[in-house]
């Protein structure tokens, strides 16, 4: 474990890392599933709060090792166990993700408690291998340890302080990376990163699918075979599509290898782009509980605990998108430094589904308002498309 060549060729994410992401599909799923009955019953914010909290607990576990793996992964049989070990903490941090909702942290603590200790000992173990990066590796180890404690005393702390409680840690584990790289930085691969986090980004888009799934399949039960039926699959797909398009402009691999320093807003700046996504999946399944009226144009769903209007639900829905493409825009001028003149792209883009939400308001039927938010990163992918091609050089990585 003396660290891998960060110009390695051919550098992409082992079997073994994709089968660690899979783990965390049953996180997310959870973790979305709580914040779409909270969106549902209109206990909002609330959701959100118990949302920020649990998602803050997977997207962190997912990039600590992540970024390990970029660095050290080795393969081996040692290696491969204490990843196994990890993979077991997220299953256990799943299963936490609803009484965490409700502000019981006790199992997601536990599954992070299990988790740390295999990260903790590669960490380790990659301290005492490569003697170039063993304060680095030793301030990981020490770093994580000790936070990991307070995670565990904080358990005993009572429920009034458990959000203050929790931002001081979540900024303290943020702290780390950033204090052990003052003492060298870790051998990772910029292509393997960008790889890893565009493959992150698709399992979270997973939820979306799951979303726009349940959508059809609500105005299939509610009006049966129609063109709301169309318009609505038609409208999930391409906004799940044109997402991932918007995603995938961003040069990444290419930014992050000319310019390593730009790693750590980058990385950090994907927990907007990850959450946008993991809440759009749930803000689809609340589009999908208002369809299931045979009024699906417009009004109120009575069946519902807490009615709701299809205003709400589209509003849900748009501003997910429009935190997307904010974060996404913000990311990409990070790294890039390209797009920092192009901001009247992305404003137009951020624009169009407030426009929607009014349109709603004023009377649009809801499944035609899902075709329309597409317009949004539709019009973003058109316009850096056409750009690339005419005048390159604005879109240059400097």
């Amino acid at each position: 474990m003396r660290g891998r060549d960060i110009h390695e060729s051919h550098r992409v994410s082992t079997p073994l890392e994709l089968l660690f992401d899979l783990t965390f599909v049953v996180a997310i799923a959870a973790a979305a599933s709580q914040l779409h009955h909270a969106a549902a019953e209109q206990h909002l914010a609330q959701g959100l709060v118990g949302f920020a909290t649990t998602f803050f607990a997977i997207w962190w576990a997912w990039m600590t090792f992540t970024w390990f793996a970029s660095a050290y992964d080795t393969d081996d049989a040692t290696y491969r166990l204490l990843t196994m070990v990890q993979m077991v903490g997220v299953l256990v941090l799943a299963a936490g993700v609803p009484g965490a909702a409700q502000g019981d942290f006790t199992t997601i603590t536990m599954g992070y408690v299990v988790m740390r200790a295999g990260l903790i000992a590669l960490w380790a173990r990659a301290a005492l291998e490569h003697p170039e990066r063993r304060r680095t590796c030793l301030r990981y180890a020490i770093g994580i340890a000790v936070v990991q404690a307070l995670w565990v005393a904080r358990l005993l702390l009572p429920a009034s302080m458990g959000l203050a409680s929790f931002v001081l840690l979540a900024l303290v584990e943020i702290a780390i990376p950033i204090w052990a790289a003052r003492a060298g930085h870790t051998p990772w691969h910029a292509h393997h990163i960008a790889e890893r986090y565009g493959l992150f980004t698709i399992i979270v888009l997973g939820e979306c699918v799951l979303g726009a799934t349940n959508a059809v399949s609500s105005v299939i039960k509610a009006t049966g075979w129609s063109w709301n039926v169309a318009l609505v699959g038609f409208g999930s797909t391409s906004l799940i599509l044109s997402l991932w398009w918007v995603y995938f402009l961003v040069p990444s691999g290419r930014a992050l290898h000319e310019h390593r320093d730009r790693a750590f807003r980058w990385g950090y700046g994907h927990a907007a782009v990850f959450r946008s996504l993991a809440a759009l999946g749930a803000f689809l399944e609340v589009v999908a509980d208002q369809l299931q009226t045979p009024a699906v144009a417009t009004g109120v769903d009575v069946r519902l605990p807490h009615p709701m209007s299809a205003t709400y639900a589209i509003s849900l829905v748009a501003v997910a998108v429009t935190v997307y493409l904010l974060s996404v825009w913000w990311m990409s001028a990070q790294v890039t430094r390209s797009q920092a003149g192009l901001k009247r792209i992305w404003v137009v883009g951020v624009l169009l589904p407030a426009a929607v939400v009014v349109a709603v308001w004023q009377g649009l039927p809801l499944p035609w308002a899902i075709p329309a938010l597409t317009l949004a990163p539709l019009f973003v992918v058109l316009i850096i498309e056409r750009g690339e091609v005419g005048r390159p050089e604005r879109f240059a990585i400097r």
